[in-house]
């Protein structure tokens, strides 16, 4: 991983430790909310992948109602874009995740990543001030957190999008 100056314009916009700590927390609170645990930190590798990327963020379904391999079956591309995707994008879920626990932003907590509620409000505010693209990332990162809660095991979500552990 280069240096934070040896990074292209986009990659410190797009890939920006902070940016990404935020997609995270959206995916964490978002899974929350449909269990009584927390999104694992493997499956929190699967989170920037699927939203970042313009083209998968836009065939993510609409409701959580739709299964991940109802989804992957139609949408099979998507599926293995993303779990190319997690291996390139590993550097930068760590250093979201890094970003994220020394600021308190989340916490790990026996190997499940909780939001810090306390945070809301800010995140709120910040992501309601930011561009379209910004605040449908966040919007697909709740969504996809929610959705992996539904799915069932994490090794489930994983070896369905072909990432192993």
């Amino acid at each position: 991983m280069n240096s934070w100056a040896e990074r292209s314009a986009e990659e410190r916009a797009l890939l920006n430790p902070s940016f990404c700590a935020a997609i995270l927390w959206h995916a964490a609170r978002g899974y929350a909310k449909e269990g009584d645990r927390y999104l694992t930190l493997e499956e929190s590798f699967l989170i920037l992948p699927l939203v970042l990327h313009r083209e998968t963020r836009l065939l993510l379904p609409s409701s959580i109602r739709t299964s991940l391999p109802v989804w992957l079956d139609r949408n099979p591309l998507a599926g293995q874009r993303a779990g190319k995707a997690a291996s390139l994008l590993a550097p930068f879920t760590r250093e979201a995740l890094l970003v994220a626990g020394l600021h308190g932003f989340i916490a790990l907590e026996e190997g499940r990543l909780r939001a810090n509620g306390e945070w809301s409000v800010r995140v709120t505010r910040v992501i309601g001030k930011a561009s379209d693209e910004v605040r449908a990332c966040a919007d697909k990162a709740n969504f996809v957190g929610r959705w992996f809660a539904k799915v069932g095991s994490p090794p489930t979500v994983l070896a369905l999008i072909g990432v192993r552990p």
